[in-house]
């Protein structure tokens, strides 16, 4: 029996992302509006950023979601699109960040000072507020923490973050809304209800289009890639094992009404149909990473993280790896021996110590 296969449902988008070039603006269903912005100097090239029309215009209703990396050129490209939806930034009302990853996040800033709209993540989101003050010690516990894995000395200043690092992560505000699992976005005339999704951020969230039967899916579902998850030092314990049930929430979401399909619309790439098929990929791709960091600790070699991460397969081999890339293999390494803790496996070195509990905040 063949495989089910996801279908393609933005075909534009699947082309341009061929071709290497921005795609068009969508309206992908009647005041569902799609809005690439670029993201520079990036493999991705673009987010995917959404914007939803409830009633009118005029009347509280226009929702952005994942307003995307702040640049010139990206300001240009969201506002134009706006304009394309017979918006202005001005009409604005609410802008929804799915993470707070800064391809994400980055304009949401600019665009609520331009048109007065809230901000909202996650309720579980973790952001770095009020960090500015302990940034020295947030550096040399990240640098502790990297030496602890196996980095080796020449290697930690690459890796790690300085004080400078933390102390401007902190400058980042708090969202005026928090979101909870099964919360309404407020906003005239859309029915977008939330899910949380953890995994490849704490406070991961997706947005499920009632209205219109469409997911938005920030980065949790991509059609092509694997979202990153990482074990940082102010994440939950144990995300892979998040993100696992992260996709069996929405499997549950697909199953509700098996007569009807989900359209999937992520922050990156191009808008599919085959949810199921692609949670499922999703799933078995994680638990096979998982299954060749088992067959690292097996093999006795291993006697840190970095000695693990070294033994795996990266698209462009380990020693290519380097800065935040080879920060990102560390930490994602290190997020599946958790997981493997977690389900018995036993490990001869200690990963490092409990990460801190997550602190969120409303204003």
């Amino acid at each position: 029996m063949a495989e089910e296969m996801i279908t393609v449902t933005g075909d534009l988008q699947f082309e341009a992302w061929r071709q290497k070039v921005l795609p068009p603006v969508e309206e992908v269903r009647p005041s569902v509006w799609s809005i690439p912005v670029p993201f520079p100097n990036n493999p991705m090239r673009y987010t995917l950023c959404y914007a939803l029309i409830g009633e009118d215009a005029g009347s509280g209703s226009v929702v952005v979601v994942d307003p995307g990396w702040a640049s010139a050129e990206g300001w240009e490209a969201l506002t134009q699109g706006l304009a394309l939806a017979g918006v202005s930034t001005e009409a604005v009302s609410g802008i929804v960040v799915t993470h707070l990853h800064p391809d994400h996040l980055g304009l949401a800033s600019r665009l609520r000072t331009a048109s007065g709209a809230w901000v909202a993540l996650g309720e579980q989101e973790v952001l770095p507020s009020g960090w500015a003050a302990d940034a020295d010690k947030h550096a040399i516990k990240d640098a502790e923490r990297y030496r602890n894995w196996g980095v080796p000395a020449d290697r930690l200043t690459e890796v790690t973050f300085g004080a400078a690092d933390w102390a401007q992560m902190a400058r980042m505000q708090e969202p005026q809304l928090r979101l909870s699992d099964g919360a309404y976005v407020p906003a005239v005339g859309l029915r977008l209800r939330v899910i949380a999704t953890p995994g490849h951020t704490p406070g991961h969230i997706c947005l499920f289009d009632e209205k219109n039967n469409l997911l938005l899916t920030g980065d949790h579902i991509l059609p092509r890639i694997t979202p990153h998850i990482s074990l940082e030092m102010h994440s939950p314990i144990n995300p892979v094992a998040d993100y696992l049930s992260s996709l069996d929430v929405l499997e549950n979401l697909q199953t509700q009404d098996a007569n009807t399909a989900l359209e999937v619309l992520p922050a990156h790439e191009y808008r599919f149909d085959g949810l199921s098929q692609r949670l499922a990929e999703l799933r078995q791709h994680t638990l096979a990473r998982s299954a060749e960091v088992q067959s690292v600790i097996n093999s006795g070699t291993a006697r840190n993280v970095w000695d693990v991460a070294s033994k795996l397969t990266w698209s462009r081999g380990f020693d290519s790896l380097g800065s935040f890339a080879l920060r990102l293999a560390m930490a994602e390494t290190a997020s599946h021996l958790v997981y493997l803790q977690s389900q018995g496996a036993g490990l001869d070195f200690q990963i490092t110590e409990v990460p801190e509990a997550p602190v969120t905040g409303t204003e």
